[in-house]
């Protein structure tokens, strides 16, 4: 579903774009690469690299970081969807590395619960013994099932490669990574002066280290964790920077059961707890994003903002397990495919704001047979190919012509 808002003003004319990507686990990594594929394919005039803002929270930080950094989505693409990148290659056990190390440390912690609870039970030998132990016991259960540490070494290599930067103030265009402070409970931006200085990957783990599933990640002393907690998207960073054309991307939606099942109701308490569970998640953070996208149209008059999601009763993608690889490469090519229905069903509404940023919209490729996100990656392989074939062959006509010229008269 895309949603268009249009200045009510207009603008500077200073032609600054920005994209801002919401969280929502690996699952809102894969529709965030696949929205966004079909988006820098249709639009023209700006490479997805080249805008002047990127704003990530939570799963969203880890893709808006690659943008910034100069990873276009093909490439992403080979490295966590496809593993075929040969210069950064990815293991998806990267991610689910168990925390032994917290495990462990909570485990050294026994011995003290348990004189806690002697402790308690000899001061109140009447008192019941289960409530006594709950609070000393609650210390030692880990606060995280699986290790961010691996994830945070590869980013800082990935980052630190040839053409690339793992510092905020290096890179070419601005960079927020939205987070929560875990002490205070107050949103955090990285990238901004004075939190510019921590490298982007730790920031990136930071912003992504969802409570439960991976440790706390601790920088100058403080505590932070998954930036969804406090913030959905943020774009207002971007529009506070003065960007009169924002991107957003949210990949969680509301689940609209009723719609669903053509067949019949389909009730998500009988789907089990995850189902339910989910439902929450979402539309908490969804009704505190359309609160602040409201508020956008009134605080900054000048912009013109796009919000791409899910369609609320999309079944497929409500019910995806992102933890096996083949959902995977189905998710981000039916995210992909999606979004350029979107983007062609409203392209007369589409195409005249674009246009007062310098951009264009090509139905061409929006109308053009059945696409794929994972032909990207082949597209690239046989232009490189193609690419160095003819650079191969320059090469040997320039020798035969030096050797020639070397030759004796």
């Amino acid at each position: 579903m895309l949603t268009i808002e249009p200045a009510r003003k207009r603008g500077a004319g200073n032609r600054r774009l920005a994209i801002a990507l919401a969280g929502g686990g690996p699952l809102g990594a894969f529709y965030e690469l696949g929205a966004l594929h079909a988006l820098g394919e249709a639009i023209e005039g700006r490479e997805l690299t080249d805008f002047d803002v990127y704003v990530g929270v939570s799963s969203g930080a880890l893709v808006a970081s690659g943008l910034a950094n100069g990873f276009d989505t093909a490439t992403m693409g080979e490295i966590f969807i496809d593993d075929e990148s040969t210069l950064y290659r990815f293991s998806p056990g990267t991610l689910l590395r168990p925390a032994v190390g917290e495990y462990l440390r909570r485990a050294a912690r026994l011995p003290e619960a348990i004189a806690g609870i002697v402790r308690a039970q000899m001061r109140e030998p009447l008192r019941n013994l289960w409530p006594a132990s709950v609070g000393p016991l609650a210390k030692i259960i880990p606060t995280a099932l699986f290790d961010n540490a691996p994830l945070e070494r590869y980013l800082r290599d990935v980052f630190n490669s040839e053409d690339h930067t793992d510092d905020f103030r290096k890179l070419r265009h601005r960079l927020y990574v939205v987070a929560t402070n875990l002490d205070t409970g107050e949103s955090v931006r990285f990238g901004e002066r004075g939190r510019d200085r921590m490298p982007i990957s730790r920031a990136v783990c930071a912003s992504c280290a969802l409570p439960g599933l991976y440790p706390a990640v601790e920088i100058d002393g403080q505590h932070f964790v998954d930036g969804a907690l406090i913030r959905t998207m943020n774009a207002s960073l971007a529009l506070e920077e003065g960007c009169e054309l924002v991107i957003c991307i949210n990949p969680l939606v509301p689940f609209d059961a009723s719609r669903a099942a053509p067949r019949g109701r389909l009730h998500l308490a009988q789907q089990g707890l995850p189902a339910v569970l989910s439902q929450t998640f979402r539309a908490l953070i969804h009704s505190r994003m359309q609160v602040g996208m409201a508020s956008y149209r009134t605080r900054f008059p000048r912009a013109d903002t796009l919000l791409l999601e899910p369609d609320r009763h999309d079944e497929r993608l409500f019910f995806t397990n992102v933890f096996r690889y083949a959902d995977r490469r189905r998710l981000v090519d039916y995210a992909y495919q999606r979004a350029r229905r979107d983007l062609l069903a409203q392209s007369e509404a589409l195409a005249p704001v674009l246009r007062r940023h310098g951009l264009q919209l090509n139905l061409r490729v929006l109308r053009g047979g059945r696409r794929k996100f994972s032909s990207a990656a082949a597209q690239r392989r046989e232009r490189a190919q193609r690419t160095a074939q003819r650079l191969g062959r320059a090469l040997g006509r320039l020798e035969g012509m030096l050797a020639k010229s070397r030759a004796p008269a």
